[in-house]
Parts: C-alpha cells; sequence; structure tokens
C-alpha cells in the first residue's frame, strides 16, 4: 500500500468535525474540556452547542470526576486535553470515579507521543497508552487517520463504557477511504507477508507502510498489521500473522514498555512463543524539537524504520 505523505490532513480537526456531528444526533454528548479547545479542536462542538460545552480551566482532576457525575445522569461526557495531561494528572480520577464504577465517559487526548514537538518532554505523553490498558473496564484506541478517527468517536458515542481514544498533534496522511469502517474486534493485515509480522498503529502506521514499499524492493516480505484497538486486543490476528511469519516488530509513538508491543509480546507468551522486537521510545523522556526531526532522531520514520528492520532480519539470519 503506497500512501502519499505529502497530502496530510489535521486529525484533531477530524475529531472536533466528529464531536459536532454526532452531537447533532445525541441531545446527551456533552464536551469538556481543559483550556485547550483551541489545540484539541472541541471548539468546533464548542461553537455549535455552547450549552453543552463546559470549559473547566487548568483543572483536569475537576473535569473528570464532573464527567463521571454527568455520566452518572444519563449524560455521555467527552473529555479531551493533552494526552499527557488528561491521563497523567487524572489517573486516580480514571480509575476510582470512571472505571471503577463503568461510567460511560469517553477521554480523548491530543498530541500523544514525541510529536508534539517543541513543547518538549513535559507535554509529550509516552505512557498514557499503558496507563490506561492498565485500569480494568478501560477501551484503548489509536486510531491512525482523520476517517479512521471519526469513525472511532462515532463509535464511542454508542458504545457503553469507559474509552480512552489517542490522537496525535501533527497533520497525517489518509490511510483509509470513504468505505472505511471502524471494527472495535478486528485489527486489520494492510499488507500481507511472509518474513515478518509488523504490527503498529496511529500516526506510524503510515510511516511503517512506507517502510514496507521500501524492503520491497530489498525482496523482503512485510506483513502490515494495523492494531487501533490496544486494549481488548485482536489476539487472533496477532497470533494468525506469527504462525505465517515467525517473527513479529512492533512500531509505536509511545514507550516500548506498556503499549503495543507489550500488548503484543503478552498476547505471543501466552498463546505463540516468538520473538518480538519493539520499536518506540525506550525508557526515557521526549525532547524539544520539530516532529520531524524528532521521529528521525528516535528512528520511527519509513527509512529509518527499513533500515532498523532489515538490520534486525539480517541479525536473526
Amino acid at each position: 500500500m503506497i500512501i502519499d505523505k505529502t497530502k496530510k490532513k489535521s486529525i484533531r480537526s477530524a475529531f472536533g468535525n466528529a464531536l459536532a456531528e454526532i452531537g447533532e444526533l445525541n441531545p446527551k454528548i456533552v464536551v469538556m474540556d481543559a483550556d485547550l479547545s483551541c489545540s484539541t479542536q472541541t471548539q468546533i462542538f464548542a461553537k455549535k452547542f455552547p450549552d453543552r460545552f463546559f470549559d473547566c480551566g487548568i483543572a483536569e482532576q475537576d473535569m473528570i470526576a464532573t464527567a463521571a457525575g454527568l455520566a452518572s445522569e444519563g449524560k455521555i461526557p467527552f473529555v479531551s486535553s493533552f494526552a499527557m495531561f488528561v491521563t497523567g494528572r487524572t489517573y486516580d480520577q480514571i480509575r476510582n470515579s470512571v472505571c471503577y464504577p463503568e461510567f460511560n465517559v469517553k477521554i480523548v487526548g491530543t498530541h500523544g507521543g514525541i510529536t508534539v514537538g517543541e513543547d518538549g518532554a513535559s507535554h509529550q505523553a509516552l505512557e498514557d497508552v499503558a496507563l490506561m490498558r492498565n485500569i480494568p473496564h478501560m477501551t484503548v484506541i489509536v486510531p491512525a487517520d482523520s476517517k479512521e478517527c471519526e469513525e472511532v468517536i462515532k463509535y464511542a458515542a454508542f458504545h457503553d463504557g469507559p474509552m480512552y481514544i489517542r490522537i496525535a498533534r501533527s497533520n497525517v496522511p489518509d490511510v483509509f477511504g470513504e468505505d472505511y469502517h471502524f471494527n472495535i474486534h478486528k485489527a486489520l493485515v494492510l499488507e500481507e507477508g511472509n518474513d515478518v509480522s509488523i504490527f503498529t498503529n496511529g500516526e506510524t502506521l503510515a510511516e511503517v507502510l512506507g517502510a514496507a514499499e521500501i524492503l520491497k524492493k530489498d525482496g523482503i516480505s512485510v506483513e502490515v498489521i494495523h492494531v487501533p484497538v490496544v486494549k481488548p486486543l485482536d489476539i487472533d490476528t496477532v497470533i494468525t500473522s506469527v504462525k505465517k511469519t515467525n517473527y513479529a516488530i512492533t512500531v509505536e509513538n509511545h514507550s516500548v514498555i506498556g503499549g503495543l508491543g507489550s500488548a503484543v509480546c503478552e498476547a505471543l507468551c501466552g498463546y505463540y512463543p516468538c520473538k518480538v522486537y519493539r520499536i518506540g521510545i525506550h525508557d526515557e523522556f521526549g525532547q524539544s524539537g520539530e516532529a520531524a526531526e524528532l521521529l528521525e532522531y528516535y528512528g520511527l520514520t519509513s527509512e529509518t524504520l527499513a533500515k532498523r528492520i532489515k538490520s534486525k532480519l539480517k541479525d536473526e539470519k
């Protein structure tokens, strides 16, 4: 699959527009933000439904607790802020006030991963997926492009239960067409191959697909599996692919500890033990820099991924 990375869209705008669209369909939907609506793009909903939008200020813990209260009265709160703040500062409230009683609160963390860029380590959430997937009753989704983000938000509005959705700050190229429909139960095999299974999601999907095209020229057959739902993980698709290739690589704009890589390792350890090489951020904080520079530095561009994967496969042989 060849992706045109010169044409990119704002996944945050897709989120904001999807909120406004589902807001028309269901008056129970309310949106909350922590003084970042211009950045998260919840401002789109706010302009359309000012009576159902609540700017809670820089008080994320209060925002989550208030969302839990609204959910207890039958509302469907979508709560948004930077991924670092909406998961890190609010872990206690999410665990005890949302997930323990299984309230129907949707938490959307924007600006996930190192591609937050110049804001640096304090704003770069590299642990958010790990935090959220560890809490009972929480569903964790990392959409890859604008179309998938729209579909996920629409699904979330009708899915009963806590959900964490992580999206990027940076604009992303289209991977899926207008006919795409999100299925929470299925990971997607986007490229079939025999030499290695690569599991990824979010904005690194386009980079992995690019790497697969580069490796194809070197005679390396890569199976690319998009895993938008980190929890509950589609274990069957993971195992089916690895049974064919006998080697797995995970790629994520997140710490290799506790995220997609860990989820894949846990699944394979329990059902089909094999070697897994995890590509991501290795037990360190991010740093300030332009998004493209940081992707290059941490080895997450198509070109650097192709080199790393080729080298790893050579070492294994």
